[in-house]
């Protein structure tokens, strides 16, 4: 039995035990409140609609957490738990490669469960995994000249552009481009003629928007570590 993730993302156990029915696992706990989140959205996530869709009450869930932010600390790290940690002669062979990689597999992991994604916005990760990832992020940066202060400003930033891209991504990406598309097709050029001049390379696909922010990112980081 859990309670809320304490410093360090380390979960710690539970100190007391309410009435009432028998506690439920809580790997299964964590896997319906996930199912929860991406059949309905991270805002149709609480104690009593998760107790509902167990069948149990929500007194059983109260003795895992202390209430929905640690819920949503459990489901969040259960996401990262997909993020899969960057091979050891990756992150020996430069800060720029691991670094990519990290943003690499992290836009791909929010991508697949981007409502999960959302809920994001409601905390800093802390949970064991997330800890990992930013551990490895970190030590990567630290151990190739950043500073402390820019290697957490550095992590920051490429979790929160990851996070800001795969939240956006449709479940039918060309809807909305084809439309774009048709209007930029049309557009005045003398009312809007330097749009006209690249209307035919408008909408700029999400995942090449991605790609090409990352690369500017990281140049600047580059930039940056060179003139401190």
């Amino acid at each position: 039995m859990t309670k809320n993730p304490g410093p360090g993302g380390k979960v710690e156990p539970s100190t007391s035990r309410g009435a009432g029915r028998p506690p439920l696992p809580l790997e299964r706990i964590i896997a319906v409140a996930v199912q929860i989140v991406e059949e309905e959205g991270a805002e149709a996530l609480s104690m009593r609609s998760l107790a509902q869709r167990l069948g149990s009450g929500t007194a059983t869930l109260y003795r895992h957490f202390g209430g929905r932010a640690a819920l949503v600390a459990h489901v969040v790290d259960q996401m990262f738990a997909g993020v899969d940690p960057i091979p050891k002669d990756l992150a020996a062979s430069g800060w720029e490669p691991a670094c990519r990689a990290i943003a690499r597999t992290m836009f791909d992991t929010l991508s697949r469960h981007r409502r999960v994604a959302r809920l994001l916005m409601e905390q800093v990760p802390l949970g064991p995994h997330a800890m990992a990832l930013r551990e490895q992020c970190l030590a990567v940066l630290l151990g190739n000249g950043f500073s402390p202060r820019t290697a957490a400003r550095a992590y920051a930033t490429l979790a929160r552009y990851v996070l800001g891209f795969a939240v956006q991504l449709d479940d039918d990406p060309g809807r909305g481009e084809d439309t774009a598309a048709a209007v930029f097709g049309k557009v005045d050029p003398a009312s809007f003629p330097a749009t006209a001049l690249v209307a035919s390379s408008l909408p700029t696909p999400l995942e090449d928007e991605f790609a090409f922010g990352l690369d500017l990112l990281l140049a600047g980081l580059r930039e940056s570590r060179e003139t401190r």
